[in-house]
């Protein structure tokens, strides 16, 4: 695709469909030229670089998470409402988790949904830095919830690409780290107990379930 035909939003939304796919390690001007079916150089008429282009895929993607009505909703409805939607848009972009580390995230689409954000923390009652400090304190729960999860895929994606099986890697891994949990009393009761287990998505509620309470009992003090 000649470079006078290529558009920046056809590159930023390729470049997330590469970066889901591969990952940030895997996202190059070659990698996304080949994608579009254009020279690698016809994208840096459009980006600058590969940072450039990570911001931009990392802005973009904030647009998913839906901005709930304030005259319709009360604000902790809300509050869980962004929260999940930003777990799940973590989940489909584990990328933008790792990215956090080594890039610093603006735009358009994020300050769209942090100036909405700190909407739903006001209307609650919590007014200047405190409304700062709520929406910053649900924010860092959710994102350190994902942090698994993206850990899991990065790591898949490098045992994949050095031949190995991921799956078995990590059979032999938690076998390991299971004979390893067995010498400690309360570790041991759960290794291989259905009452402890739980899904990723029932431990994720719990988790802002309580951290929404934290908010809620010190808005009544």
């Amino acid at each position: 695709m000649p470079r006078d035909t290529l558009t920046k939003d056809q590159i930023v939304r390729t470049a997330i469909e590469l970066l889901d796919s591969e990952g940030l390690e895997g996202l190059n001007m070659r990698a996304l030229g080949q994608r579009l079916d254009s020279a690698a150089t016809a994208v840096y008429w459009h980006v600058k670089n590969k940072d450039n282009l990570v911001t931009l895929a990392g802005d973009e993607v904030w647009n998913e998470i839906r901005l709930p009505d304030l005259d319709v909703v009360d604000w902790r409805t809300a509050a869980a409402s962004m929260a999940t939607d930003l777990h799940g848009m973590f989940s489909r972009h584990p990328w933008l988790v790792q990215a956090f580390a080594s890039h610093l995230f603006f735009g358009t689409a994020k300050s769209r949904l942090d100036d909405h954000t700190l909407a739903v923390y006001e209307k609650a009652g919590f007014t200047g830095p405190d409304a700062d400090r709520a929406a910053a304190s649900v924010f860092t729960y959710v994102l350190g919830n994902a942090l698994g999860a993206a850990a899991t895929a990065s790591l898949t994606r490098r045992i994949e690409r050095g031949g190995g099986d991921a799956e078995a890697s990590f059979a032999a891994t938690m076998k390991e780290a299971a004979e390893t949990a067995s010498r400690f009393p309360r570790l041991r009761a759960r290794i291989g107990s259905t009452e402890y287990a739980g899904s990723p998505d029932e431990s994720f509620e719990f988790g802002l379930d309580a951290v929404l309470d934290g908010l809620e009992a010190r808005l009544k003090r």
